[in-house]
């Protein structure tokens, strides 16, 4: 394949997933809002209102259920890579603060291990917290120690 066409391919999945993205984004902040909802009770309240006008019909169920099947299809693939773009852009956030902070580097990247390294990791993190947290407590009663018997010096 020539670079030329690599380049024409690329261009052409960065936009349709640019498009996508933006589609998606504005559809799954246009579902949450409130008048999203109040359309769609309002849909439903017709759609049941009508009901005796077509005797409660196989075909008057029928459409209701084809609605809610299709925009419940289509919305789960929108707010999924709405909620995949938002926790890639929070991982890439966090990388560079554990990046630039007091943090440990080698937690960069670990959202990429197996489920069971990441519980690894996780457990030998709460001991290491438990164990500075007694340090810390051993410290605060050194030092109130400490401060007592330097008042008794002084007294």
């Amino acid at each position: 394949m020539s670079q030329q066409h690599k380049q024409k391919k690329s261009s052409e999945v960065s936009g349709m997933s640019r498009l996508f993205g933006d589609l998606a984004n504005r559809t799954s902040l246009a579902a949450g809002r409130a008048t999203t909802f109040l359309i769609a009770v309002g849909i439903v309240i017709v759609w049941a209102i009508s009901g005796p006008l077509f005797h409660f019909s196989d075909t008057w169920q029928l459409v209701i259920k084809t609605g809610t099947t299709i925009v419940t299809f289509l919305m789960v693939f929108l707010i999924q890579n709405s909620q995949n773009r938002d926790s890639a852009a929070i991982q890439v956030k966090l990388d560079e603060l554990i990046r630039v902070g007091a943090a440990r580097n080698s937690l960069v990247g670990i959202e990429h291990l197996t489920d069971a390294e990441i519980e690894e990791l996780r457990d030998k993190c709460e001991a290491r917290a438990k164990t500075e947290k007694i340090a810390e407590e051993s410290v605060d009663r050194t030092r109130e120690s400490a401060a007592r018997a330097a008042q008794k010096v002084a007294s």
